[in-house]
């Protein structure tokens, strides 16, 4: 009887590794689901050999398959393979002819390569483990669990839809970005040119015309226009924003750093509650998409810290899964980290109790997802004269100071 090697987990959320005798992979994770074990890697002991015959045998070299795929493109593989697999095509026929389909690049060589490796006796879920790059861990544990449990079709569907939602949230929080950057950088060029070029030229003529006697808001703007002008003052206005920026992305390398700057974001006084809502749709869809696909909660919870993409909640969930191995409930220790407000707490308890959490997660996050729009179409209402006006009185100001020494010249002459 063949024997099969397994990696499960358990209760607990603890991998285990043995092996178990029986006449099929079938059979093999019936009985270690049996045991109480969730199965995610089971095959035969020993593995498929490899036999060299010449040169064309050889393993291809996986060049150029270590490069980033975008989402867009990982959520067309994943609903066409979901396709093929309800149509009843083998994971290896599937593969090959979605990889005939792709045009030439990166991803079209690491269908390849994972064809390559389920030719070899690898499961689809260890063959995408082995791109990291382009399929994270998400993607690959939820392609696990669709395997142990036979619905990898549906699993790929829900994929699927589940990135395309996190896409469409993330689009909408970067659209509400263009606009005020574009106009801040609008402004900025505009009040450099004006004192780079425009002030000095100003400066001498009102000073003869008024004798050296110059109103305050006049000195003020004169004394920024030499300092940019003639000061390097121009170079420190434009290496700022670079530096800052740089110094962010450094900062967002350290998890003290991430934690610091998540924390800010969630006080910032118009941005805050985006940020919030934004934050806890992702989470908890990314929770309620693992739970509904079967995977235990511990490692469903685990897998949604490391993609959170918000240092506060991957802290509170780490918390939440610390309670959770003691006993505990999901809603309890949410609670207490006081880091969701009290709808958000009520609902996963109510899910709890009725054994629908996953739904529940689901319906936070869509929910969350309709206040975001509700909120970025008011920002972006609320932001576009504001910005307008905020541009007048900068421009208004440096015209002011340019025009009131004039002003004092005509009235005096009269």
């Amino acid at each position: 009887m063949p024997v099969y090697q397994y990696k499960a987990l358990d209760a607990k959320g603890q991998e285990v590794e043995n092996s178990i005798e029986a006449l099929s992979s079938k059979e093999a994770i019936s009985k270690i689901r049996n045991m109480g074990f969730f199965p995610t890697n089971v095959k035969v002991k020993g593995g498929a050999k490899k036999v060299k015959t010449d040169a064309s045998s050889k393993p291809k070299s996986r060049r150029g398959a270590g490069g980033k795929v975008k989402v867009k493109m990982l959520c067309q593989f994943a609903r066409q393979l979901s396709t093929l697999q309800d149509a009843g095509l083998s994971i290896l026929r599937s593969l090959r002819i979605l990889e005939e389909q792709q045009k030439p690049g990166t991803f079209k060589k690491v269908i390849g390569y994972v064809a390559d490796d389920i030719e070899g006796g690898s499961t689809l879920s260890e063959a995408l483990g082995k791109f990291p790059k382009a399929f994270d861990r998400l993607f690959v544990n939820m392609v696990a669990a669709g395997e142990v449990g036979g619905v990898l079709d549906l699993i790929l569907a829900r994929l699927a839809d589940f990135m395309e939602k996190a896409q469409k949230l993330k689009a909408k929080i970067k659209s509400a970005m263009i606009y005020p950057i574009f106009v801040i950088s609008a402004a900025f060029c505009i009040v450099l040119g004006l004192m780079l070029f425009v002030m000095p030229k100003f400066t001498e003529v009102l000073k003869e015309m008024s004798g050296g006697k110059l109103p305050g808001l006049t000195l003020a703007i004169m004394a920024i226009s030499n300092w940019i002008a003639f000061q390097y003052g121009w170079l420190w206005m434009t290496a700022t924003p670079f530096a800052i920026v740089s110094f962010l992305k450094f900062a967002r390398k350290f998890q003290t750093g991430r934690l610091i700057l998540d924390k800010i974001k969630l006080q910032l006084p118009v941005m805050k509650h985006i940020v919030y809502k934004s934050s806890v749709a992702r989470w908890t869809r990314t929770l309620g998409t693992l739970i509904s696909a079967g995977v235990p909660i511990l490692e469903a919870i685990n897998i949604t810290r490391e993609t959170a993409g918000n240092e506060v909640y991957a802290n509170a969930l780490g918390k939440v899964q610390a309670a959770i191995r003691q006993g505990d409930t999901f809603a309890n220790p949410l609670k207490q980290t006081k880091c969701v407000d009290g709808l958000v707490v009520n609902m996963i308890d109510v899910g709890e109790e009725t054994g629908d959490l996953d739904k529940m997660m689901l319906k936070i996050a869509d929910n969350y997802d309709e206040e975001v729009d509700v909120l970025v179409g008011g920002l972006m209402s609320m932001l576009e004269p504001l910005m307008i006006i905020v541009l007048g009185l900068i421009v208004g100001t440096i015209v002011l100071a340019v025009f009131l020494p004039m002003i004092s010249i005509i009235t005096s002459l009269m």
